[in-house]
């Protein structure tokens, strides 16, 4: 996608997974810089930004989707709109893992192309205790077998949120500066590109 040759450029970030991973959460962590701990459903938000770089008009559009699989038109929809794709679960949820994985199928046959852009988030990384997923395994998986992005986050501490939407905007080829939440927090990224969260071997995996 050449910012060169539009006049004006139009992106759609999906969100998606299980209900009750953290999806509303995260975007209004980014949007916001707020976080609401009382869970509410969601069916369908779509959140609307646009920015002028360098006299180009870019327009960034979030959709946070439903966790729940009642909408299966929707969610097909939803996904042949869109460029780039969030996949979110719990770490303390294998099962949302599971919908995960389903989801990526799911959106590799509808879009005809193993390349399309899509990064995976273990959010509630913050429930050390709680913690049922491996970050090692989860991280094997998305970023060896698929060649996808993984990154753990906590929308409830704000970790690593910030870090998850500049490689959303890296994959749909545009300037992270594009946030006005992300250049007034440019200084906390990490200058390595190939940057990871940090793995804690002890508490990576609790089996219950």
């Amino acid at each position: 996608m050449s910012l060169e040759v539009k006049d004006k450029t139009l992106v759609r970030l999906v969100f998606l997974g299980a209900a009750g991973v953290g999806k509303t959460a995260l975007i209004q962590r980014f949007l916001l810089d707020t976080f609401e701990s009382k869970h509410r459903r969601t069916v369908e938000e779509l959140h609307i930004k646009e920015y002028d770089i360098d006299g180009v008009k870019i327009k960034v559009e979030i959709l946070d989707t439903s966790g729940s699989y009642s909408f299966p038109a929707m969610r097909k929809l939803s996904i042949q709109n869109s460029d780039v794709f969030v996949l979110v679960f719990a770490v303390d949820d294998p099962e949302s893992l599971e919908a995960v994985k389903s989801l990526r199928d799911e959106i590799l046959e509808i879009k005809e192309d193993k390349y399309t852009p899509l990064v995976v988030v273990g959010n509630k990384m913050d429930r050390v205790q709680e913690r049922l997923v491996c970050n090692e395994d989860v991280l094997s998986t998305v970023e060896m077998d698929w060649n996808n992005r993984y990154l753990e986050t906590s929308a409830k501490e704000n970790v690593n949120v910030m870090e998850v939407f500049k490689v959303i905007l890296q994959q749909a080829n545009l300037p992270s500066r594009l946030s006005p939440v992300l250049r007034r927090r440019r200084e906390t990224f990490p200058k390595d590109t190939n940057f990871r969260p940090p793995m804690n071997k002890t508490n990576s995996c609790i089996l219950s």
